[in-house]
């Protein structure tokens, strides 16, 4: 990833979920890991790469390595990448969408289904402030299975060994074991 002054202040500031208030200099560096992420994503779905050309990528991505076991597929885009941590043996399909400010975090086994969405920002409801963004941290646990089109929002935790499909209920138990 590029050298973008004041990340370290601002990785600080989401790990503690300090809003970021618009234009300021948090705002500025948050935009210019996003120029930088952008950069990464698009080489990542412009051309085919092999798994391990894959992972290389989501490493530059996150600025730092991400598990052998990992396996995404293309296309693939976050909007920050610093922000994301994923655990042994997680896999991601096709068409997935992180915004990743906030933070999110997925547990080894984890399953994300095409085209699913995980969004840990929020702006400002006040008019004059609606730059403004609240981060908010989405963890997903060991061994969770998201259907195809699921959405997270900001600041949610889905249990270990849960499953998700949309509209998210509660469609019956999980055998444990």
């Amino acid at each position: 990833m590029a050298d973008i002054q004041g990340l370290d202040a601002l990785l600080a500031a989401l790990k503690a979920q300090e809003t970021i208030p618009g234009g300021s200099p948090h705002h500025a560096a948050m935009h210019a890991a996003s120029q930088d992420s952008l950069r990464i994503t698009a080489e990542l779905i412009g051309r085919y790469h092999s798994p391990d050309e894959v992972r290389a990528l989501l490493g530059e991505l996150t600025g730092r390595e991400v598990p052998g076991s990992l396996q995404l597929f293309p296309p693939f885009s976050a909007d920050f990448g610093r922000n994301i941590r994923f655990g042994d043996g997680v896999f991601v399909n096709s068409g997935c969408r992180f915004q990743d400010q906030g933070g999110i975090e997925i547990g080894a086994g984890s399953l994300i289904g095409h085209n699913a969405v995980i969004t840990t920002l929020n702006h400002e409801m006040l008019p004059g402030r609606r730059a403004d963004i609240h981060p908010a941290r989405v963890v997903i646990g060991a061994g969770v299975w998201f259907g195809a089109n699921v959405t997270v929002l900001p600041g949610i935790t889905v249990g270990a060994g849960a499953a998700v499909g949309v509209p998210a209920r509660q469609a019956g138990t999980v055998p444990e074991g």
